[in-house]
């Protein structure tokens, strides 16, 4: 508890950054050293300088700041939320080898998954029908392996990803660019429910902080920095999964592409990470050959996932209500709320049930089908 305190306090103190931090505290052994240190000495730390000591040697900056850290901590202890940092023997061993690690960690939902081997599958927010089904199957083969699924709980593969790790009755792990009180985007408010239930919700933002578009470019380092490796299923040439592809190789981890038609924007940049060097990936056992992870992970069936679908004996009445609506011709969303007579987020809610049991699936363009 200490050690987050202290942590906080100096994130919270003015011009005091992440990098900074790191300096004092490697020339000092700890945040709390760091708290009390003279200013003549904060001075002789590289990289640190006068502005810096001075701040630290403001007393009532320093007890204001660790004011709002105490509050802070109540607060998230208040929400559910367990804040880690990176001398806490939870704090992943993976991410802690990065060189621009997070000092602390927001964490909703079980936490030791964070110590087991993970992957990431990420790829494009505006996946096609073939690349919503390729990151929602290889995502639930590799669950029911045994690996982690890492993704950034976004729309398109990301979605998809988490979707097929829990279908696979495996762990799976969000990383978020806001706080980890921020349900963002909205349609996923469902999905951020199964994760925080059944894996674990990670953020390096306190709660409240908005998803801002810059920290999700930042957010791909924690993506990557969690996982032995990196698997692209969609990507443009300008998608934001191949930033997290080139972290990844700065990181030391594998990248893996998935190849795609040749005519599709969709595929170009997977395709240029497999003429860089990516591993090409057709299957979970790939990944699992390459990463050398055969050894600890779960014996499955042929198929990649020994995991049983939902009967329709035991839903809720609002799925069996939705089932009853969702037919072989397909409905869009609109439809089946409009045909059930329930609200949008009973219907969502019943949607993401319903398809996680391998009852229905869901098409391009907020379409279901009854499997």
């Amino acid at each position: 508890m200490r050690s987050r305190l202290d942590y906080l306090t100096l994130l919270l103190l003015p011009r005091f950054g992440a990098a900074l931090i790191r300096k004092l505290v490697d020339g000092f052994g700890s945040p709390g050293s760091v708290l009390e240190a003279d200013p003549e000495e904060i001075i002789r730390v590289p990289g640190a300088g006068k502005q810096a000591a001075a701040t630290l040697g403001d007393r009532e900056t320093v007890a204001a700041a660790r004011k709002r850290a105490a509050k802070q901590l109540r607060r998230a202890a208040a929400s559910g939320v367990r804040v880690i940092d990176t001398d806490d023997p939870l704090f992943p061993f993976q991410l802690r080898t990065i060189h621009d690690c997070p000092l602390l960690l927001y964490c909703r939902g079980k936490t030791s998954l964070l110590g087991q081997p993970a992957v990431a599958v990420v790829g494009s927010r505006s996946a096609s029908a073939y690349g919503r089904r390729i990151g929602f199957e290889l995502s639930r083969s590799l669950a029911a392996l045994g690996i982690v699924v890492v993704s950034g709980m976004a729309l398109g593969i990301d979605g998809e990803a988490h979707r097929g790790a829990l279908n696979g009755d495996g762990g799976t792990i969000g990383v978020l660019g806001c706080g980890p009180d921020i349900v963002y985007p909205a349609v996923h408010a469902g999905l951020y429910r199964q994760v925080e239930s059944r894996g674990v919700l990670v953020s390096e933002y306190p709660l409240g902080t908005r998803p801002d578009g810059f920290r999700f470019p930042a957010r791909n380092r924690i993506i990557s920095g969690l996982s032995l490796g990196v698997v692209v299923v969609e990507a443009t040439l300008r998608s934001g999964s191949l930033i997290t592809a080139r972290l990844a190789l700065e990181q030391g981890r594998e990248v893996f592409a998935v190849p795609g038609p040749v005519d599709s924007s969709r595929s170009a940049g997977t395709h240029w990470l497999l003429k860089q060097g990516a591993r090409l990936v057709q299957s979970a056992e790939d990944i699992v050959e390459e990463l050398q992870l055969a050894s600890s992970l779960k014996t499955v069936s042929s198929s990649g996932y020994d995991g049983e679908g939902r009967s329709e004996n035991n839903l809720s009445a609002c799925e069996k209500q939705v089932l009853a609506v969702v037919d072989d011709d397909s409905r869009t969303i609109d439809e089946i709320i409009r045909s059930s007579g329930l609200s949008a987020a009973e219907v969502g809610d019943a949607l993401l049930q319903l398809e996680l049991g391998g009852l229905v699936r869901r098409l391009p363009g907020r379409v279901y089908q009854r499997v």
